[in-house]
């Protein structure tokens, strides 16, 4: 209670002394993480209000990106981010771009209002945008631009205007003429017909032009359009001939595109004037091995060296063309793209020893065969070869012969099967191999012999099952190795054995049950990725060795998404050793139990995942994560957590970010969010949170924290009603201090139950005879009891029980009210006035007789009315010191069965009593005359009590003066009466 009160306390002050700290979370927008408050994305925001999404960033941002939105109208609201400088509007169903949209973003730098239904821009929409340097606005609906809409973009280098519906090439060119700084103009995908214009031309600085995708039937422009253009893009312009180059001048070009045109190659270069070296000849129509050699003997007339054959997406079904009529090719061949079923050995290179690249990738290609032949020329400097996404079915040996010092060899995604023992042979330089996504199911210890000098070897998504001995025996200086995708279920103990290098190891998806430490010993000391997601690993038991422990360097363990059910139990001691340990994945097991010591050797973590990795609903052990201090990321998605403490969390202080939505808390305490002192990334999107007053401090602390920024904070819905949210959840209620109330209320209830049975054993009798008494004084009997104290009604009030009825009126009233002793009584039977409450006849008689007799017997005990009785003669007698009260026994009773009758007993204490004589008693009818006499004797004496401890009688004046008590005898056979 002591903290709750506290805190209620603190939620006071914030409430009245922070209500204007603005808050770090933003409704409709993310902020990149680390980005300082400079980078935020919105994604997904269904809001047609541009300024509903961006009022809450801040002017510190600078870089903006709003993807997939339904954004129709863009208006002043981005004025307040006036240091912005990079923003995206891409794809957003874009439409209207008011005038003052960016009226206030001088320092915007690039502007991507790309993918919407732009129709028409406004003349001086830019005006303000002095420092923009990129423009794009490609995929939209634009027929036309206005003459002055780049007026003031004098910085502008790029303009992309690719995909929309442009027609007249001259308004383009007019309206982008000033701009001196434009060095990339993209029209592609247009409706331009021709490029005519007249009294204008294009930037100076324009060196990349495309025009790819229009209609174009001719140029139909001056002849130096393209004097300062490097890059002219004219592909996929189907109706383009040759004799639209007329006259057109080329020769500044660096590079031409005419891929996918009607353009006659041949007949081009020669009525062209641009450099065949710079011509891209991809898709140019050249299939056959005539058209290849005029083609070359063309190039070859004007230049002895070319560094960039293109010869992509011809149709080429041969490699019978002989290359030596082209001019020598110092770089790269491109063949890709064609329907070659045969390469021969590389035959069609002859005279092209200076080839370092060549491409042979998207044709029909199935085998690789043996190309050990001595009369053909090595490729000495072919580095780079690459068959990629062919049909190979197998390699032979000596594949390779003729380009021994290839450096990168790329056969993957074919269909790869046999790939022979000595198919690599004699390549000693290659360094990286791609035999990824083919169907290889062995690897033998000698098929990577020559290859010593391998760093990357991709073996990815193949049929392997088996690593055997001595398979990377030779691979000393491989830093990277991937096995991922297959279907290995074993490693023979030398498997991996040479392998002194390795770095990054991928086994993900593979059938591996079990992590076996003899596997990794060649490499445990370098080993620093180690990805084993997607495998059949588990564990039956807790074992007590860690298969890590010697892995000092591993940066990088993925342990993620076993098969088929994860992970069901993490050993304690799994991670002991990996101290140095800073990514670890966890993702997608079914785990039951994590142990609280599991990651107490990673110090040295960054980054941990555990999203979707625990069974049903959990709570972590406290202190789990106790020597995580070093985090900086924690996902902990869709686990099912149903709390957040501080026990399981409070260590972390360098965390920054936390992923935690999809969990089952209802509440998150805010104590905990404080201890973790750098947080400032929290998502808890899709967690239950409570909207009652559990939570009105995490509200509280969520709206107005300026350190941490909750992902969506005021699109959280509440549990209990959908259509509220979180963050304005009514919390009016929540300071009636109800809490408070209740403890009050509470530790009043206990504190009457504790003393209520007390009091009931101590003060019951006074408080019941006070209330009789005042009822008494209420009906006017009172004072009329008082003054007629001494002139008595009755000489004795007879309590007894209806039990002991026969002996008071066989023996008890003729006694008393005989000739011998006249005496008046009182009994209730006779005297109670009828139609009166019980309660003020027992007051009145006690009160108008000047003593009360009580006939005491295990009955008169039990009795609520005798009890009643007794204690109201008893409260005269201790209270108002009057000697009003007789007890006279009945039956022997022991002292333990008075025990709970404590007001008798200090009756007894401080009285003489009579007892009636047991029918045992020698001379009984002599002890029994000596009862009545000492009854009719007390009757007689007096009221008043003289002291406290002792009892002084008086004796009335009466004819029985000559009868003595035996007061000075000790009760015994001979005095029995008086105790």
């Amino acid at each position: 209670m002591a903290f709750l009160t506290r805190k209620l306390l603190a939620l006071t002050v914030v409430l009245g002394v922070v209500q204007l700290v603005v808050g770090y979370s933003y409704r409709n927008c993310i902020e990149d993480q680390w980005s300082q408050r400079k980078s935020f994305h919105c994604t997904r925001r269904y809001f047609g209000n541009m300024s509903y999404m961006t009022q809450d960033l801040p002017v510190t941002a600078v870089n903006l990106t709003i993807s997939h939105c339904n954004v129709s109208r863009i208006d002043d609201s981005l004025s307040h981010l006036s240091n912005l400088q990079h923003l995206s509007i891409s794809p957003c169903n874009l439409r209207i771009i008011d005038m003052k949209a960016f009226q206030k973003l001088s320092k915007l730098k690039t502007l991507d209002l790309s993918f919407n239904e732009l129709s028409e821009l406004k003349p001086l929409l830019f005006e303000d945008l002095h420092n923009l340097h990129s423009l794009l606005l490609a995929h939209n609906k634009l027929r036309a631009l206005p003459e002055e809409v780049f007026l003031n973009t004098l910085g502008l280098e790029t303009l992309n205007m690719g995909t929309n519906l442009l027609t007249n090439f001259f308004n383009v060119a007019k309206s982008v003429s000033h701009l001196m700084n434009l060095t990339v103009l993209d029209l592609s995908f247009n409706h331009f017909t021709s490029l005519s214009y007249s009294n204008v031309s294009l930037p100076r600085s324009l060196t990349k032009l495309s025009l790819s995708g229009n209609n174009l039937l001719t140029l139909g422009c001056q002849a130096t359009l393209f004097n300062y253009v490097k890059l002219l893009d004219l592909s996929n312009n189907t109706k383009l001939t040759a004799k639209a180059f007329q006259g057109v001048d080329l020769s500044h070009l660096n590079s031409l595109r005419l891929q996918l045109t009607n353009v006659d190659i041949l007949k081009f270069l020669n009525i062209s004037n641009v450099s065949g070296v710079h011509v891209d000849f991809s898709g140019t129509g050249l299939k056959n091995k005539t058209q290849i050699e005029k083609l070359c003997e063309l190039l070859k007339k004007k230049h002895s060296i070319i560094k960039n054959l293109r010869l992509d997406y011809n149709g080429i079904r041969s490699t019978s063309f002989a290359l030596h009529y082209c001019p020598t090719i110092t770089k790269a061949l491109d063949l890709s793209h064609n329907n070659l079923k045969t390469i021969k050995c590389l035959g069609f290179l002859d005279g092209q020893e200076k080839i370092t690249e060549l491409y042979a990738e998207h044709n029909h290609l199935t085998s690789l065969l043996p190309c050990k032949n001595k009369s053909k020329p090595a490729l000495n400097k072919l580095e780079k070869l690459s068959y990629r996404y062919n049909r190979i079915l197998s390699v032979s040996a000596d594949a390779f012969h003729l380009t021994p010092n290839i450096k990168t060899l790329q056969l993957n995604i074919n269909s790869i099967a046999f790939f022979d023992h000595h198919a690599l042979k004699g390549l000693k330089k290659l360094h990286e191999l791609r035999l990824d996504n083919n169907l290889l199911t062995d690897l033998f210890n000698d098929t990577f012999a020559n290859t010593y000098n391998l760093k990357i070897l991709n073996l990815r998504n193949n049929r392997i099952s088996v690593i055997f001995n001595g398979t990377f025996h030779y691979l000393k200086k491989l830093t990277i190795l991937d096995l991922g995708g297959n279907k290995i279920t074993q490693f023979q103990a030398g498997g991996f054995d040479g392998l002194t290098n390795l770095s990054k190891l991928y086994l993900d998806g593979n059938n591996l049950k079990q992590i076996d430490t003899s596997f990794y010993y060649a490499f445990q000391d370098t080993l620093q990725v180690l990805d084993l997601n997607s495998n059949k690993i588990r564990f039956l038991r807790d074992d007590k060795s860690s298969p890590f422990m010697n892995f000092s360097k591993l940066t990088d363990l993925k342990l993620g998404s076993q098969r088929p059910h994860g992970l069901t139990i993490l050993p304690r001691t799994l991670f002991r050793g990996l101290h140095s340990l800073k990514s670890l994945y966890l993702t997608n097991n079914k785990i039951s139990h994590i142990p609280h010591d599991a990651f107490d050797d990673l110090t040295g973590l960054h980054f941990l995942t555990l999203d979707n990795c625990c069974v049903g609903r959990v709570n972590l052990q406290p202190g789990v994560f106790k020597n995580l201090r070093n985090l900086t990321k924690l996902v902990i998605e869709n686990m099912g957590l149903q709390s957040f403490t501080r026990e399981v969390f409070g260590n972390l202080t360098q965390l920054r970010i936390l992923q935690a939505n999809h969990n089952a808390m209802q509440s998150i305490p805010v104590d905990v969010l404080e201890s973790l002192t750098k947080l400032q990334y929290l998502d808890i999107r899709n967690v239950s949170l409570s909207c009652t007053c559990e939570n009105i401090l995490l509200q509280n602390y969520t709206l107005h924290n300026p350190d941490l920024q909750v992902i969506y904070l005021y699109n959280l819905q509440c549990p209990e009603d959908k259509r509220r949210t979180f963050f304005n959840f009514n919390t009016e209620v929540c300071f009636i201090d109800l809490e408070k109330y209740l403890f009050f209320c509470t530790a009043v209830v206990i504190f009457l139950f504790t003393v209520t049975p007390l009091l009931h054993i101590k003060l019951y009798w006074k408080v019941k005879y006070g209330y009789y008494v005042f009822r008494a004084w209420f009906s006017d009997h009172w004072s009329r009891i008082r003054d007629k104290e001494e002139n008595c009604q009755y000489d004795a009030f007879i309590s007894y029980n209806s039990s002991d009825e026969e002996w008071v009126m066989d023996y008890l009233v003729p006694n008393l009210e005989g000739n011998k002793s006249p005496f008046k009584l009182c009994l209730h039977h006779r005297d109670f006035e009828l139609g009166r409450d019980i309660v003020d006849n027992i007051v009145n008689a006690v009160y108008s007789s000047r003593k009360t007799v009580c006939v005491v017997s295990r009955s008169f005990l039990c009795s609520e009315w005798c009890s009643l009785e007794i204690q109201l003669a008893s409260y005269r007698l201790f209270d108002e010191h009057r000697d009003v009260l007789l007890l006279v026994f009945l039956e022997p009773i022991s002292e333990r069965q008075l025990s709970s009758y404590h007001r008798m007993r200090k009756v007894m204490l401080k009285k003489t009593y009579l007892q009636w004589p047991g029918p045992d008693t020698t001379n009984l009818l002599q002890a029994q005359e000596l009862f009545w006499s000492q009854l009719r004797r007390a009757i007689r004496a007096g009221n008043r009590l003289e002291t406290e401890d002792g009892i002084q009688e008086s004796y009335a004046a009466t004819d029985d003066q000559t009868e003595k008590p035996c007061e000075d005898q000790t009760p015994d056979e001979n005095c029995p009466l008086l105790v």
